[in-house]
């Protein structure tokens, strides 16, 4: 694991509980802090409080209320280098379309196993810290 886990903050947004509380396991199994909301909506809130900004933001695309898209777009007003990475059961093109191919984001298919949400994580990190260390110009 990139030693960055040791200090990422993630926000995880996903409305299934089950899944919600098996997010939250294993990424705090694998060194990040976690912060779980039910809800877009939730998210918002928790965001707003956080003392220090998440460094991901992992969100499930459809929920009811707002969306996952929709609650990207509101936080990356808020914070515009934010890493997203988003998640769905559904085959969803056109959300795929506008969300990850047009704007770069990932997506995590449901269902998932240990190893690949791991895996996915570990690549936003990377992919940032690899883009960081290109020479400008």
């Amino acid at each position: 694991m990139v030693e960055e886990s040791a200090k990422a903050t993630i926000l995880v947004v996903d409305d299934e509980a089950d899944v919600l509380r098996l997010v939250e396991s294993i990424l705090s199994e694998a060194g990040y802090n976690v912060v779980a909301a039910r809800s877009a909506e939730i998210a918002i809130k928790a965001f707003e409080k956080m003392e220090q900004p998440p460094d991901l933001l992992l969100t499930d695309v459809v929920m009811p209320g707002m969306s996952g898209p929709m609650l990207v777009d509101q936080i990356l007003t808020k914070q515009p280098d934010l890493k997203v990475l988003f998640m769905s059961g559904y085959d969803d093109r056109q959300v795929v379309q506008r969300y990850v191919v047009e704007r770069g984001f990932r997506l995590l298919p449901k269902p998932f196993s240990i190893k690949s949400l791991r895996l996915a994580i570990q690549a936003e990190f990377e992919a940032v810290a690899a883009a960081a260390a290109e020479p400008l110009g």
